[in-house]
Order: C-alpha cells, then sequence, then structure tokens
C-alpha cells in the first residue's frame, strides 16, 4: 500500500458517497430558483394533470409526486435538452406534441417548465397532485398498547414490532456498545464521546449502564444547550449578525433561548413565551422588517403567521398568504386570521400581492379549539392566541414536536415530511403515543429524548435509505443514516485537533463546565460563533426564513470545498501542530491509534494502520500528520450518525 493510499480512500469515499443516493443533490424546496408552487403547479395542473395523475397514467408517466416522476425518466433534472417533457412539449409533430388535445403550451410556458428540469426539478416537500383522503387529527388520542414480549417491554418497541409484523419487516440488529455511545452522543450533545468516556463505558459492565449513560449527558446541561442551540436558532431563525440587525429591523432571542434550553423549560411554556413574548423573546413574533417595499406576503405580520404555523403545527401557510394554496387546503383567510392577532391596525387583505378591499378577521387555524377576541388589545390577543396553541386538546402542538424529536433522532419523521403534518403518518399508534407521553410528562423536551433513546428501535443498526416512495407507500425499517450538521462537523474536528475559538459571539452568560466534563469537551461550540465558510458550504443557513430540517445530502461541490477548501486546511494544519507538541515522542502507530479513536470511537484496522504508516513515515510532520487527519475526516464513516 503506497503512501497515499489513505488519502485517495477517503477522497474516492467522499466522492462516490456525494453522487449515490445518501449524497445525491436533492431539489432545493426552498430557494431562489423556480417558484414550484406558483409557477410550475398551475401549469402541470392545466395541461398534464388530466393524463398524467390520480390514477391516470398515460404512456407510464405519473406527476403524482417528484419520486415518480424520476421513476418515469420523463425529466433529468438539470438536463431540460435531455428531458423526454421538454421534447414532448416543444414538439411540432401531432402524433408526439403534448397535451394531445386543446392549445399546446405557450412559448411563456415551455421557458417555466424548461427552466424547473436545468434547476433540478425543485418540488414543494409532501406535494402530491393526488386529492388528499386523508385528514390529520386535531385532539390527542390515548393508544393501547400491543401485549409486550421479552426484550420488547418498552412502549415505542412494542409498537413498532406490531409494525414490523403487519409490514413483514426484517428486524434490525441491535449496536454494539461503541455504536451506541457515539449515536447517542451526537445526537444528545452533538459530540463523539472522548476516548476517556468509551473506554469507561465499554469497561462498565452493569447491565443498566446505557440508561446510566443517557441519563449522564442529558444532565450535562451546557453540552446539551451547546448542541440543540443550533437547532432552535434554525428553527425560530435567530442569528447573531445579518440582514435587519443594524437598522433594527430585527432583534435577536439569544440569551433567552440559551437560558430556556439550559433549565430544560417545559416546551409549552417555551411556545407561549414566543408567541406572547416579553421584550427578550419577541425576536421571533417580531420577524424580519424588510427595508423598502416587500411582497405583501412578507410583511411582519405574515410572517408571525407563516412561522406560527409552520414551527408549532408543521402548517405551510406561506403560499396561503398570497392566495388559497395550491398545495395543501389552507386558505388566504386563514393566513391573514392569524396575521391579524398581531397587527397594530386593521389589516388589508391581498391577493397576489393586489388588495383585495377587505380586511382580515382574527382567526385561528383551528376554531374547534376556541377563538380570538378582535377587539381585545394586541397583548391580549397574544395571550388567547398561545393559550390556544398549547391548548390540552391541541394533538397537532404536540404531534408536531414529537415528530421534530424523532426525525431528529431516527434519521426521518413518523410524518415526512415533518413540515407537512397534514399528511398521513406511517404509524398514527406511535405519533399519538409519543404527542401523550410527552404532553403527560410535562412537555419535558429532554425526557422525550430519554424515552426515545431508550427504545430498541432506536438502539438498532441504521437500515439502508428507503428507495420505495414517500408518503403512504413509505415502509419503516429502521434508523437511517444522517449527516453530521454543519455545526457538528466542525465541533467534532475541533475537539480532534484542539483549534476551537476563545471565546463565544453570544450569549454572554455561558456557565463553566462542570468537572464530570474531559477535558477534550471544554471548548467554544460552533453554535455559539458566526458561520464561517465552512459551515456556510455544510448547510448551516442565514436563518432569514424558518428551516426545520437541512439538506440530508452531501452535494458534490460540498465534497469538493471539504477537498480543497482553505477553512478545514487550515485548521488540520493548526490541529497536527497542536497534536505533535502534545505527543512529541508518540511513534506513528500511536499516533494513528490517537487519531482513530479520537475521531471514529474505534482503534484503526491492521489495513488502515499500514496505510497511516506510511503517509507519517518514521519521524511524523505537521504536514504528514495533517494528511493523516484530512484523510480520517473525510471519510463518511466520520460524517455520518450510524
Amino acid at each position: 500500500m503506497n503512501k497515499n493510499t489513505l488519502i485517495i480512500l477517503a477522497l474516492g469515499s467522499l466522492l462516490v458517497s456525494a453522487g449515490s443516493p445518501l449524497g445525491a443533490q436533492q431539489p432545493p424546496g426552498k430557494d431562489d430558483k423556480t417558484d414550484f408552487s406558483h409557477a410550475v403547479v398551475p401549469i402541470l395542473k392545466a395541461k398534464c394533470a388530466k393524463c398524467h395523475t390520480n390514477g391516470t397514467y398515460k404512456g407510464a408517466l405519473s406527476l403524482d409526486t417528484r419520486e415518480d416522476l424520476l421513476k418515469s425518466k420523463a425529466a433529468v433534472p438539470g438536463k431540460s435538452g435531455q428531458s423526454e417533457l421538454i421534447t414532448r412539449v416543444t414538439s411540432k409533430d401531432k402524433d408526439l406534441r403534448m397535451p394531445p388535445e386543446g392549445d399546446p403550451l405557450t412559448e411563456k410556458e415551455i421557458g417555466v417548465l424548461r427552466k424547473w428540469v436545468d434547476d433540478g426539478l425543485p418540488w414543494e416537500p409532501g406535494f402530491t397532485f393526488k386529492p388528499v383522503t386523508y385528514v390529520a387529527p386535531l385532539k390527542p388520542r390515548k393508544v393501547t398498547l400491543p401485549a409486550a414480549k421479552p426484550g420488547l417491554e418498552h412502549p415505542i418497541d412494542r409498537i413498532v414490532d406490531a409494525y414490523f409484523t403487519t409490514n413483514k419487516v426484517t428486524v434490525p440488529q441491535p449496536l454494539d456498545d461503541a455504536a451506541f455511545a457515539r449515536r447517542v452522543f451526537l445526537d444528545l450533545i452533538g459530540l463523539p464521546p472522548a476516548p476517556s468516556e468509551l473506554e469507561a463505558f465499554l469497561a462498565d459492565k452493569d447491565t443498566d449502564k446505557r440508561a446510566k449513560f443517557v441519563r449522564k449527558l442529558l444532565a450535562e446541561e451546557r453540552s446539551y444547550t451547546d448542541h440543540w442551540l443550533g437547532f432552535w436558532n434554525d428553527v425560530l431563525r435567530n442569528e447573531y449578525k445579518g440582514t435587519g440587525y443594524i437598522d433594527g429591523g430585527r432583534k435577536q432571542i439569544t440569551a433567552w433561548l440559551y437560558k430556556s434550553l439550559l433549565t430544560n423549560k417545559p416546551y409549552d411554556q417555551f411556545a407561549r413565551e414566543l408567541i406572547n413574548p416579553s421584550p427578550d423573546s419577541e425576536g421571533f413574533a417580531r420577524g424580519i422588517k424588510w427595508r423598502g417595499e416587500v411582497n405583501a406576503s412578507q410583511i411582519v405580520e405574515l410572517q408571525f403567521s407563516q412561522n406560527i404555523g409552520q414551527v408549532f403545527f408543521g402548517a405551510n401557510l406561506k403560499c396561503a398568504s398570497c392566495h388559497d394554496s395550491f398545495i395543501d387546503s389552507w386558505k388566504l383567510d386563514d393566513a391573514y386570521g392569524l396575521a391579524a392577532v398581531i397587527a397594530d391596525r386593521p389589516l388589508t387583505v391581498h391577493r397576489c400581492d393586489k388588495p383585495t378591499g377587505k380586511t382580515a378577521i382574527t382567526k385561528f387555524l383551528f376554531p374547534e379549539l376556541g377563538s380570538i377576541d378582535p377587539v381585545l388589545p394586541k397583548a391580549k390577543r397574544l395571550e388567547q392566541l398561545s393559550s390556544l396553541v398549547t391548548h390540552p386538546d391541541n394533538g397537532r402542538f404536540t404531534r408536531t414536536i414529537a415528530n421534530r424529536i424523532w426525525h431528529r433522532l431516527m434519521g426521518r419523521g413518523i410524518v415526512h415530511p415533518v413540515d407537512v403534518m397534514g399528511n398521513k403518518p406511517w404509524s398514527e399508534d406511535l405519533l399519538d403515543y409519543l404527542a401523550v407521553y410527552f404532553a403527560e410528562n410535562g412537555h419535558d423536551l429532554k425526557k422525550l429524548m430519554e424515552h426515545i433513546v431508550h427504545s430498541q428501535a432506536y438502539q438498532s443498526r441504521t437500515v439502508p435509505l428507503a428507495k420505495e416512495p414517500g408518503g403512504e407507500a413509505y415502509v419503516f425499517r429502521g434508523p437511517e443514516l444522517k449527516r453530521l450538521s454543519a455545526e457538528q462537523f466542525v465541533d467534532a474536528v475541533w475537539m480532534l485537533t484542539n483549534t476551537a475559538p476563545a471565546k463565544p459571539i453570544a450569549p454572554a452568560a455561558i456557565p463553566a463546565f462542570t468537572e464530570s466534563v474531559p477535558t477534550e469537551r471544554r471548548f467554544v461550540r460552533a453554535t455559539l460563533v458566526d458561520c464561517d465558510d465552512l459551515m456556510r458550504s455544510l448547510g448551516r443557513p442565514n436563518r432569514e426564513q424558518v428551516v426545520t430540517t437541512r439538506p440530508d445530502e452531501l452535494t458534490t461541490l460540498q465534497a469538493l470545498d471539504l477537498a480543497n477548501g482553505q477553512t478545514l486546511t487550515s485548521t488540520l494544519a493548526r490541529g497536527a501542530a497542536n497534536i505533535l507538541k502534545a505527543h512529541p515522542k508518540a511513534k506513528p502507530d500511536e499516533l494513528a491509534g490517537l487519531v482513530f479513536v479520537r475521531a471514529l470511537s474505534r482503534k484503526p484496522t491492521a489495513e488502515e494502520l499500514a496505510a497511516a504508516r506510511s503517509l507519517l513515515s518514521e519521524k511524523p510532520s505537521v504536514e504528514s500528520v495533517a494528511d493523516l487527519l484530512w484523510a480520517v475526516v473525510m471519510l463518511p464513516e466520520f460524517q455520518l450518525v450510524r
């Protein structure tokens, strides 16, 4: 094996993963490319739906979902010139031209479809041309659990076992201790275990050691908060700098959010304080006051409506902020009715940016739970709204957050996508059970996480990514592979190389680490500093919009940036110097072992050790150690939660 084998293997693995189903670039759901909902859907509905949706699939072409369209091979993402869809709508041959009856598409319509294909076929998450047949329930439902079996006493496992039996699913194999330790560390506090922690856990002979391990992690308040801060910054579009902060059009909630996570504030109280805010938490409700003229659907009142709907109910009110939604059942009046709750003056309804002459009437999305008195002052209206959102009979509120936490821990939601909670879950019993468990346990997010990770369903090996279509055709087979988030990746590199920044950006009052936290994990985390080029490349958003999920796949461009980016290169070079300074007399085998255990929570294989020896040579240098570090962090094993 020559000197560069490990580097070549690492880069090859990285680029292969970028081109595989795990790494394939998915459609940009929310970006500045083709507006699928407003530009594409009307054309497909008018010209194509009659023959190619909802059970009628002439020429074996189904447009029901993006997956169906791709399966037909009628459109090649990014290549309109090679797509039969475009060939057919532009054909002059009356036997080939589509649609076969009625007026052909106009040049403008063809241009929209051509750009849509070239943009990668962006598709609104969860949208289908099939009529909706499932109606999501509102009120909570207490589930009758299946009978327990030996080794399957946990309520989640009882439900999942019955599901596996019904769907003839092979039960995934359990995780060994080392794999469990790495997964639960990354999921709960965002870091791999320190070598000392891993060694102690593996040596522990207590049959209850996994439960003890989880309790210890969740009790580590700062580590938990530093990790989950990134998730909630995305969801609540909280950032440290950017649009709106200089001119006062936007306000941080960082100090309030950090303290809320640190104290594990009950989620219902957390939500009420965001909806009916104090000065410390009002940044979420205030949204962003954009400079200059903006589309009517982006005024601060409608941002409030959209954000409340998306965050707390998994409801898409963005389309309905312009007109009755093309993609689900929400209406223009729904979006404006919720927006009116926070309005300081009568709110004129606009349809497609044109005033209708009507004034918005204050309205809650689920009127069966109660109403909001429009004559009350704004503060009282917000108080009423916060009570309705967190009402004990509002199962949509608890189902939505239970689904988000399951998605974060298991790789895919029980309802998918997580912001389309009107979709049918793959297990209604599991979703309802978790939602009721969460409410009955004081809306305690840590307790919900602990409950999930104690299950055999969580403590199982990951399964290959599902290849069958989503929606009701999806079958749960076990936890799915997850990419490290941008912050997790950077934190893991900083922990490996001792290169974390000296000070956080925010908040000001961060508690000191307790003595129980190993020295290797006592550093400033990536969630507490401004986004750099590397984090941006790996998917950390600018947070001008609510972001509840980040892309699961590594794109080719991201892979190339990892291979050549200056930020990572300089970090690894500094890290190599730090490692050599801390271990000046270490032999190549010792250095390789140290890097592999810190990075991957395991020792190198014989083949890897031979490659590392060749790479490091008899007298390791900063350059050769940096090469070893780069090769290891490029491995999919480092970049994935398995």
